[in-house]
């Protein structure tokens, strides 16, 4: 079992993927630079929070033609696991990996504070064991997590169950007020229609020791290596 970590230019979660991976979880993890053109031989590939290329253009507008991607779309395509948060989200709607697109939050400011997750479906690699409506307490920190996409396609995410966790409050109920972006219906993050491949603005990474407050990421990674062991 094996992962790797793809580093843009100004990513800056990079290192905080690779220690969680593998030093928490004990995957061993190398960092795939932008300009390699190969993911052979990984068992999951993740696109790590940052500003890739300065967040010129649009955030993750520039990293879609990263020398990597021809790459990370066909190890996604193939079905190899492909996971994307923060930046990584932006990267993967702007790649069409992932539908929609992540705009400026409502409010126009940067949010960096912990929020709460609501899970939504567990059949898939990425939140097989968790409970459907478990509350996940997870820090986000993003100037541009407001997802949005037009109503075809919210209806086939609602029709599928790919949207995997909405913004919520402690008691799990998705209001607008457990809202921290203007997301919409409160939308966290989703997954393909294949759900191998996963987006979404919180960061699992810096929620997976006691010292950094939460540890409910965990499920997520634990999640991974369980499928990946099976």
């Amino acid at each position: 079992m094996k992962a790797a970590v793809i580093r843009f230019p100004g990513s800056n979660c990079d290192q905080d993927c690779h220690y969680a991976l593998q030093r928490v979880f004990g995957i061993p993890t190398d960092y795939v630079w932008h300009k390699e053109a190969s993911l052979k031989g990984y068992d999951l590939v993740v696109l790590p929070g940052g500003f890739s290329y300065g967040d010129y253009l649009r955030c993750g507008a520039i990293a879609r033609f990263s020398p990597i991607m021809k790459a990370v779309t066909d190890y996604a395509n193939a079905g190899g696991l492909l996971i994307g948060i923060c930046n990584g989200f932006q990267v993967l709607t702007e790649s069409r990996l992932l539908p929609g697109a992540l705009v400026r939050n409502r409010s126009l400011h940067f949010i960096c504070e912990h929020r709460f997750l609501r899970v939504g479906a567990t059949d898939n690699p990425f939140l097989n064991l968790a409970k459907p409506g478990q509350v996940l307490n997870i820090p986000i920190a993003h100037g541009e997590g407001n997802y949005t996409a037009d109503q075809a396609t919210l209806a086939e995410l609602n029709a599928n169950r790919q949207i995997l966790v909405r913004y919520c409050d402690a008691q799990g109920t998705v209001s607008e007020a457990a809202n921290p972006n203007g997301s919409l219906n409160n939308i966290a993050g989703i997954c393909n229609a294949n759900r191998n491949v996963f987006g979404l603005m919180p960061h699992p990474e810096r929620a997976c020791e006691a010292r950094l407050g939460s540890e409910d990421g965990n499920v997520i990674f634990q999640s991974i290596l369980k499928y990946l062991k099976n």
